[in-house]
């Protein structure tokens, strides 16, 4: 899990992005505060999509997430290091491409909505490389491509 600011109007807000072991996105949530009530929030959110309760917790060092990890996860093991948070600090780069490229956002809502979309879609199109031969790699791209224009071209149809 980690956080990072993002100014929308002006206003400092920050994106909170939980991902998992592979660097998948899993949740986005921006919020005007970092304190540990929206750590909670965030957390409350996270756990009620996923279908499983995470075995290691991996943060940087806001104390907020260790309050809310404390309250709402307690037996999980929480690690907090400003090295092992390194997948989900990358996992910020889209979106300050995109940021950057849509001239900031103009509301937290319409920032939430576009970064929620954008997280999965850019997952789906964009496999992790590293373990994949080239051939695989673009057999799976190809799958993807096959994925998304059946669904588009069906909710289109319908």
């Amino acid at each position: 899990m980690d956080e990072v600011f993002i100014r929308i109007n002006g206003e400092q807000h920050y994106l909170w992005r939980a991902v998992d072991q592979d660097g998948t996105v899993l949740d986005v949530l921006v919020q005007a505060r970092r304190s540990a009530g929206a750590a909670k929030r965030f957390f409350k959110r996270l756990l009620k999509e996923l279908q499983y309760v995470p075995r290691v917790l991996i943060t940087d060092k806001l104390k907020s997430y260790a309050v809310a990890q404390r309250e709402l996860l307690p037996d999980v093991e929480h690690r907090q290091s400003r090295y092992l948070s390194n997948r989900a600090e990358n996992s910020h780069r889209p979106t300050r491409r995109r940021e950057r490229q849509m001239q900031r956002f103009k509301s937290p809502r319409q920032a939430q909505r576009f970064l929620l979309a954008h997280a999965f879609i850019y997952g789906h199109f964009r496999p992790r490389r590293h373990p994949l031969t080239a051939r695989s790699y673009r057999m799976k791209r190809s799958l993807t491509f096959e994925v998304w224009q059946e669904e588009t071209y069906a909710r289109n149809a319908a």
